[in-house]
């Protein structure tokens, strides 16, 4: 298989690393193509909203997977935008990166996949119009991963802790799912291989109140954690307190049951265990 990546962000980067492999071509677009030296072995091609070169597009017709990790913008998703003739025309295996903040505020209720999307933010609603526009585009063989707060190596609370920017903003009632980037991967490989497309929310067994991983992310170092802040009061830029506008338990039951997937971190404590043995284990810097 032939696989084209659009947008190698955080997410792509690590499934690119893990199962590149299996693949006889992999490329990929970012903006910059000289400014990322570490996906030896990925054929890298610019792209920044604009139509790309004839290679890019030619690399694109030729795919027999696409990835999609580019988010819209305010007037759509770009990649359709500039090449929705080129994706129209031939049929491929095509899985989108969506997120959960799709389906709004539940006030810490279950929500899953049957749960109509309903969120009051511009940007979710522009994802649910991005992935309408996906399955028409990709005749319906499209793969649907809403994925949960993303993290990894180098992207974490340790992370947080150790920058000393880590909070504990004290919203009560509100909890979030999470989804470790090495399950990202093995999901979005679970979705390749599936014989139809589909959606899937793509996130762990545990929705927890943010300041609880904090503060099991403090206990891990050794420190202690920061001071807790009432939401209400917390200085806060209007990205950062639009993430508390909802709270749901999110279900990844049919991600499990279709597409086969076994969470290696189901919760934030197995996926913070794993990053303080592996990779994140430097002395605090006081």
């Amino acid at each position: 298989m032939r696989l084209f990546i659009l947008g190698l962000g955080y997410s792509a980067r690590h499934f690119f690393r893990r199962y590149g492999g299996s693949f006889s071509h992999v490329a990929g677009t970012v903006r910059d193509p000289t400014t990322r030296d570490d996906l030896a072995g990925l054929e890298l091609h610019g792209f920044a909203g604009s139509r790309p070169a004839d290679a890019t597009v030619d690399r694109i017709r030729d795919a027999d997977v696409l990835i999609v990790s580019i988010p819209p913008g305010s007037t759509g998703d770009p990649a359709l935008a500039t090449l929705g003739d080129v994706l129209a025309a031939d049929r491929r295996k095509v899985v989108y990166l969506s997120t959960i903040g799709v389906y709004g505020d539940h006030a810490g209720g279950w929500v899953d996949e049957t749960t109509p999307p309903q969120s009051s933010l511009d940007r979710a609603r522009m994802r649910v119009a991005a992935e309408q526009a996906w399955t028409e585009t990709a005749h319906g063989n499209v793969a649907i991963l809403r994925l949960a707060g993303i993290y990894g190596p180098g992207r974490n609370a340790l992370v947080t802790l150790r920058g000393g920017t880590a909070r504990r903003i004290i919203k009560p009632g509100q909890v979030f799912n999470r989804i470790h980037v090495e399950d990202i991967a093995s999901a979005i490989m679970a979705a390749i291989n599936h014989g139809s497309g589909g959606t899937w929310n793509l996130c762990d067994d545990e929705p927890a109140p943010p300041q609880d991983v904090i503060t099991y992310a403090a206990q891990l170092i050794g420190v202690t954690p920061p001071a807790e802040e009432a939401f209400a009061t917390a200085e806060m830029s209007a990205m950062a307190r639009s993430f508390y506008a909802s709270s749901a338990r999110v279900s990844n039951t049919k991600l499990k049951r279709e597409l086969g997937v076994t969470l290696a971190y189901p919760t934030y404590r197995h996926g913070l265990d794993a990053l303080w043995r592996e990779a994140e284990s430097r002395p605090v810097v006081k």
